[in-house]
């Protein structure tokens, strides 16, 4: 055992006694490949250094594994949550068969304490650690946004594409529809002052679609009622399809009456068909502009959120960066979260970089809609200005932060989140991005019910 020690760098300076000492004292752990040593979030009371072998370090991010490093023999593992007493940030397995020596915080303070050249490697050890696995962490972090922002966005469009293509199949029908009772209406040979009627009642419906008729459901009910009791007495053919929809164009009993009250029977059956079929065609085609509106503006907005071909240093509107952060993640807001906007009327623009003070807003915004977990809870959202600072305030109501943790709370690597549902950098990107990006400020408080984010940024050309 000691000539195995004595190649690793932690153990190489220690004294011939000390050797001896801990060789009588740490525990051998033999592990075969593919167990685990120890799981992520579980309480960190040991190191470990690999004699033989080789075991990997994962941690869960967003219901996915991500291989953090493969440490050979000669590594330190697991000394970090064992001198800060904090749980486990990823979880360690042998790759293969492994033999390693653990060492209790009694045993790794005394040999720090008794040897410069042990402090020396493990802070070595630790320094390096600690710059790889944070690469490749903000990495993931950066990949697990984008995957949050891209569900978001497939959500939203979702909905109204689907509309575009359902009122596009229905739109052929609709037309041939039309020209079909264009035909009836034309066999009945109108007189010219019935077609200037019927002409009359369409050029109303564009304005109908746009602007529909609201009506509380009994005075809608009761309208169409007298309309088809109505038509029916005429000797109308499908009065009960017609009379809905004539009411929707904003035709009432009297209005039809007088306009069409001295047509024959076929005649009006005739002309209202054609005029149901003219509304059709329109509702259809408005539908679909609405569709594509919409969809023009989320890919206006994913556009504006991450500043494609601008610049990187912009005159930034905050607020209009909140607005695009809500609609990206409006998947994860609709489900009995109540968003409430308290903006300031003229908030003046910051000097930043935009598209990743939009990350700082999704980063923060997302963590409330968790900390929410599905149930009913209300996010606000507030701006002002004060003294020079543009303010940002992120609040929700859900069961807060404990006081314990919240110093820890924009640390690297530290996450309140159940393992797996967090890397423990988002906060800490926000971080820099505020206030070493910005030279801004952010800051969280927070207790049962009130969980509050603000950022102050410097109103004026102060990011660099």
């Amino acid at each position: 055992m000691k000539d195995i020690l004595r190649k690793v760098p932690l153990f190489a300076g220690l004294a011939e006694a000390d050797l001896e000492h801990l060789c009588r004292l740490a525990e051998e752990v033999h592990l075969p490949a593919g167990q685990v040593l120890f799981p992520e979030g579980s309480a960190g009371d040991k190191a470990y250094v690999i004699l033989e072998g080789e075991v990997e370090v994962v941690k869960e991010s967003s219901g996915r594994e991500v291989l953090l490093a493969v440490r050979p023999p000669g590594d330190v593992i697991g000394e970090m949550a064992l001198l800060e007493e904090t749980p486990r940030t990823a979880t360690v397995r042998a790759r293969t068969d492994a033999l390693l020596l653990a060492l209790s915080k009694e045993q790794l303070d005394a040999l720090l304490a008794t040897s410069l050249s042990a402090a020396q490697a493990l802070f070595h050890t630790v320094l390096s650690r600690w710059r790889a696995t944070e690469a490749v962490l903000r990495q993931s972090e950066r990949m697990v946004q984008l995957g949050t922002l891209t569900a978001g966005v497939a959500h939203e469009l979702n909905n109204p594409a689907a509309a575009v293509k359902r009122s596009a199949d229905q739109l052929l029908e609709a037309l041939a529809a039309l020209e079909e009772a264009r035909s009836v209406w034309e066999s009945q040979a109108p007189r010219e002052e019935q077609r200037r009627t019927l002409q009359a009642m369409a050029q109303a419906q564009e304005e109908a679609v746009a602007h529909p008729l609201h009506l509380d459901p009994m005075a809608r009910s009761d309208r169409e009622a007298e309309l088809q009791e109505w038509l029916e007495t005429r000797g109308v053919e499908d009065a009960w399809d017609i009379a809905p929809n004539l009411v929707s164009m904003g035709h009432g009993l009297e209005g039809v009456k007088a306009m069409t009250g001295e047509f024959p029977p076929l005649q009006l059956g005739a002309a209202l068909g054609w005029l149901v079929a003219t509304y059709n065609v329109w509702s259809l085609v408005f539908g679909i502009g609405l569709g594509a509106g919409r969809i023009s503006d989320i890919v206006k907005a994913l556009k504006s959120y991450s500043y494609l071909d601008q610049a990187p240093v912009q005159d930034v509107d905050v607020q209009e960066g909140l607005d695009q952060t809500l609609l990206l993640l409006g998947h994860k807001l609709k489900s009995n979260i109540t968003v409430r906007r308290e903006y300031a009327p003229a908030l003046p623009r910051i000097h930043g970089y935009g598209s990743e003070l939009n990350q700082v807003w999704t980063n923060i915004i997302d963590n409330a809609a968790d900390a929410l977990e599905g149930h009913q809870g209300t996010i606000v959202l507030r701006t002002r200005t004060e003294d020079g600072w543009a303010v940002v305030e992120i609040e929700d109501d859900g069961p807060g932060i404990k006081p314990e943790v919240q110093p820890r709370i924009f640390d690297a690597f530290f996450t309140t989140k159940p393992p797996g549902k967090g890397t423990g950098l988002g906060l800490n990107i926000s971080y820099h991005i505020v206030v070493d990006k910005h030279r801004g400020e952010i800051t969280v408080t927070s207790q049962p019910g009130k969980t509050c984010f603000q950022v102050r940024l410097p109103v004026g050309p102060s990011a660099r």
